[in-house]
């Protein structure tokens, strides 16, 4: 379950920047994919919509980037690279 755990902290780290930022929710979130993190972007995106249901997130558009460099110091890991929030005085009347 290495997948679910990288994906359930992601979704925290983006509660919690939505959350410091007063957002509505999310509308997009960028991540990497390091070559030996174990995911491509289609299970990626199948766990992140399953953990992302019921928060801010869950309606948040995903670009995913991937990296076939297994040298890469982080290859093992899933950054967030980006996210764009939509606060109350974006969401309009």
């Amino acid at each position: 379950m290495h997948e679910t755990a990288l994906v359930k902290n992601l979704i925290h780290r983006v509660e919690t920047l939505c959350a410091d930022e007063n957002a509505e929710r999310v509308v997009e979130v960028a991540v990497w994919l390091g070559a030996l993190c174990h995911m491509s972007p289609e299970h990626f995106t199948d766990h992140f919509r399953q953990e992302a249901a019921g928060t801010c997130a869950e309606q948040a558009q995903l670009r995913i980037e991937t990296s076939d460099d297994i040298n890469h110091p982080q290859a093992q890991d899933v950054l967030l690279q980006s996210l764009e929030l939509e606060t109350e005085d974006e969401a309009g009347p």
